[in-house]
């Protein structure tokens, strides 16, 4: 069912590309009331407009905190177009308005350039959500225009229709500016639960992407969130499911060196199994691959410099799903997209990864804080009579970061900033020992003189024990285990050095 528009209420935040839409409507000949600098906009075009002052007999007060919230300015949009409605705008003298054109005050920008209280409750938009709202409700005889987003939307529609709206559009714009409001009152109270947790879970995210599925290919999956707010995609196939569980594994890995010497990682399934610190960023991609080629086969990679192109000519012999980069040199796009269409480039625009994470458990959700501690030398207590030398100390940091992000139980050997093995997801830490040993030697690593780390504390010393035996001689780990005591007399009995840092990383 079409409506016809013959009368409009505009007050917009965001006047840009405003115009084509007055002047559409002007040459419709729809009324137009509006306020403030909305109404000075429009007068400076030379198109008549009633301020809704007139419409309302009332002045806009309260520092503009109240304009439009008066019974002649809802009355007309709430209204259905029924008899008994009609008869009371009649009686009421209140015009009907079949067009609302509002967006909100910029809350969410204002919390993100301020901490001023006072600026930012101003920042709440009061009027505005409320007409979006009637507009919304009464879609079935009003359109709403919700933000500026729609605004190609509704001129398409103006023009192509010669200003008619059909029920279909309305019931669109209505959808849409609910979705606002929400996102917006959510905004609104997680700004002011941030420090006080009232027991409730309110995320929005207005983004929306449908995936080719999920995990796997009989699951449907959808992605909330703007890909574009972090990377610039230069090349390859859409993201999938997959792609972006090891994309931000690979992410919040890096982050840990974004500051330090040219550093590469291979992550497979999210778990790093290659990563080396070098001089040159060509050097660091050799040696990471080295940890283990095997798993490299397919994996996601990532760096904490640009990509040059003798390191892309290295790198294209492999296949891979992604590399993520801070950037790329031309000649280095060229080689990774020779006859790779579907090959994904990405080029990061930051690390700094969110404060918080959620996951949904048990028909609930939890929420906690992103594990973004990371030891330095200053946290290490050397637990043992040795104390580690200064490259041990380096290397423990090392393999600390990257048993950070190794799934639990795990164990990480290092040596001279390269990921030489590691034990991951194994229900045993001696398994992860075990495992870590065996695939450094597998791939033709000398596990004596490495450094070990452990993401939380040996419950026995056969951990210690066994990467003795193997020739690992300094150990990393979070300590408080009530047996700590057993772990450390072995390192004393065997010159073995040991550094506690207080502190757990289990990554599930």
């Amino acid at each position: 069912m079409k409506k016809q528009i013959k009368s409009a209420l505009i007050s917009v935040f965001y006047k840009d590309n405003l115009e084509p839409i007055v002047r559409e409507l002007d040459r419709l000949g729809v009324q137009i009331y509006s306020t403030g600098g909305t109404q000075r906009l429009i007068e400076v075009l030379g198109v008549k407009v009633t301020a809704v002052e007139d419409l309302t007999s009332y002045p806009s007060i309260l520092d503009g905190r109240v304009k439009t919230l008066h019974p002649k300015v809802f009355g007309g949009i709430l209204a259905r177009r029924e008899e008994d409605h009609l008869k009371q705008l009649e009686e009421f003298e209140i015009p009907e308005i079949d067009l609302v054109i509002v967006d909100l005050y910029p809350f969410e920008e204002t919390v993100a350039s301020t901490s001023d209280e006072a600026t930012i409750i101003e920042k709440i938009d009061i009027g505005g959500i409320s007409l979006i709202r009637a507009a919304a409700k009464n879609y079935n005889d009003v359109t709403v225009v919700p933000s500026r987003d729609e605004y190609d939307m509704i001129l398409k529609i103006l023009k192509e229709q010669d200003g008619h709206i059909e029920l279909e559009q309305r019931k669109e714009l209505a959808r849409r500016a609910f979705q606002i409001s929400s996102h917006y009152d959510t905004a609104i109270h997680n700004y002011f639960n941030k420090d006080v947790q009232i027991p409730a879970f309110k995320k929005s995210i207005p983004q929306a992407k449908t995936l080719r599925y999920g995990e796997n290919p009989h699951q449907p999956g959808t992605y909330y969130g703007d890909l574009d707010e972090l990377f610039e995609k230069l090349n390859g196939k859409e993201v999938s499911f997959n792609n972006l569980v090891d994309i931000d594994a690979a992410v919040n890995l890096m982050a840990e060196f974004k500051d330090d010497a040219p550093t590469f990682a291979v992550l497979k399934h999210t778990n790093p199994c290659g990563v080396a610190t070098r001089p040159t960023i060509a050097e660091a991609w050799k040696d990471a691959l080295a940890g283990d080629p095997v798993s490299a086969f397919g994996g996601v990679l990532i760096c904490n410099t640009e990509v040059d192109a003798t390191t892309a000519t290295e790198i294209h012999k492999l296949f891979f799903e992604v590399l993520i980069a801070p950037s790329f040199s031309e000649e280095a796009v060229t080689i990774l997209t020779n006859k790779r269409k579907k090959r994904i480039l990405l080029k990061i625009k930051h690390f700094n990864v969110q404060q918080k994470t959620f996951k949904s458990i048990l028909n609930g959700v939890v929420e906690h804080a992103t594990d973004t501690k990371m030891e330095t030398a200053t946290d290490l207590n050397v637990a043992t009579k040795k104390a580690p030398t200064e490259a041990e100390v380096k290397d423990l940091l090392f393999a600390a970061k990257c048993a950070k992000h190794l799934k639990s139980n795990t164990i990480a050997l290092a040596r001279n900033g390269q990921l030489i093995g590691s034990g991951c997801g194994q229900t045993s830490r001696v398994d992860a020992c075990r495992q870590a040993i065996a695939k450094a030697q597998a791939f033709g690593f000398d596990v004596a003189g490495s450094v070990m780390a452990s993401d939380a504390f040996f419950p026995f010393p056969d951990c210690v024990e066994i990467a003795h035996k193997a020739g690992v001689t300094a150990v990393i780990q979070p300590g408080g285990s009530i047996r700590d005591k057993e772990s450390v007399d072995y390192c004393d009995n065997n010159d073995l050095s040991m550094a506690m840092t207080g502190t757990r990383h289990f990554r599930h």
